[in-house]
């Protein structure tokens, strides 16, 4: 198992910082440093900037959102950064959300995994260097009737294939993850839960699409907090487990408290979206079972860590993305070598 880091949002003032764990964990030896994207900065920009200024280690977006791009333009920006880094580009994509498709981009949140395949199909079309030629339900190229016609991308990849991750949280979408993606990105991620919440979906597609797990990347995110007071530690991730159970979403759709709920935590799931949505965040974060932030986290000593990533490489995790937690950046860098060391621990590097 291997592992990699999510540097997450920026434009919030840490900016540097972020730069100085992207810089540690490609010295550590980190396989991938993943950066995100919502409706504030975006990811292509940062991985160029972090590519520019590290060496060995892969730049992934987690992710870029299929609404706010064309597919076409998604394959220029992949075989830009994969020619820039070296060959070190990953590409992550989603759907994201409702609210950031509609109220952001504008595009109607309607067939999602329609609309992934074949954004999918001409990402890849593109990036292969085909000429471009597609017609579908929701992307027609060249469009018919008018001057355009079949082009083909002028740069040239410094891969082949570059790696293409899916963002995949509902069983359908799992499965077609498996079925037409080189891996997937998974949150909140319970060892204990990843086989029958994610792994046997993502199992399906491949055979459905006559492959085996063998090289499919399983990426789950989890934050880590290094100390000897695992209540403590917990108790730091209670608001970010409620923003994402409790309030990233409608009440009729939240894609978290959903997996929330078949991890056996429905009632409680139900507790934290009932206050987080009237306005009642403190009472939404303690609402959140201590249970639910553990399993989904890493925290504690680093034999414990240990003991949790031999967990999640059993589950069938083979990149083990980590979001590591501190006030400092010192307390962040220090748990980026905990998770170095913990690795080693469990015989897992």
């Amino acid at each position: 198992m291997q592992l990699g880091i999510n540097l997450g949002y920026w434009g919030a003032g840490m900016d540097a910082d972020n730069l100085a764990v992207a810089k540690e964990a490609d010295r550590l030896g980190y396989s991938v440093c993943w950066a995100a994207e919502a409706y504030g900065s975006d990811s292509p920009t940062v991985l160029a900037w972090v590519a520019a200024q590290t060496e060995r280690i892969d730049i992934g977006s987690a992710i870029m959102q299929i609404p706010a791009r064309q597919p076409t333009m998604t394959a220029m920006t992949a075989a830009t950064l994969d020619s820039l880094s070296g060959g070190r580009f990953r590409l992550g994509l989603g759907v994201s959300g409702p609210q950031v498709s509609e109220g952001w981009y504008g595009v109607k949140f309607d067939k999602p995994l329609a609309r992934t395949r074949e954004y999918v199909e001409i990402v890849r079309k593109a990036m292969s260097r085909e000429r471009v030629s597609f017609e579908g339900d929701h992307w027609t190229l060249p469009l018919p009737g008018g001057p355009g016609k079949p082009l083909k991308l002028t740069v040239h990849p410094e891969r082949e294939r570059i790696p293409l991750y899916i963002a995949a949280i509902g069983p359908k979408n799992l499965e077609q993850t498996g079925e037409i993606a080189d891996g997937a990105l998974l949150i909140f991620p319970a060892a204990e839960h990843l086989e029958e919440t994610a792994v046997r979906h993502l199992r399906a597609g491949r055979e459905k699409a006559g492959l085996t797990m063998e090289g499919f990347d399983v990426v789950p995110t989890v934050p880590i907090a290094v100390g000897d007071d695992v209540n403590g530690l917990a108790d730091l991730f209670r608001p970010y487990t409620a923003l994402y159970v409790g309030g990233m979403g409608s009440r009729k759709q939240n894609f978290y408290n959903q997996l929330a709920g078949r991890m056996g935590y429905e009632k409680e799931a139900a507790e934290i979206q009932d206050k987080y949505l009237s306005g009642d965040k403190d009472g939404a974060a303690a609402a959140v079972p201590h249970q639910l932030i553990d399993s989904t986290t890493l925290l504690g000593g680093v034999d414990r860590i240990a003991d949790r990533m031999q967990a999640y490489a059993a589950a069938g995790v083979t990149t083990l993305t980590l979001s590591p937690a501190g006030f400092t950046l010192d307390e962040r860098l220090a748990a980026l070598r905990a998770g170095t060391e913990a690795l080693e621990r469990a015989g897992l590097a």
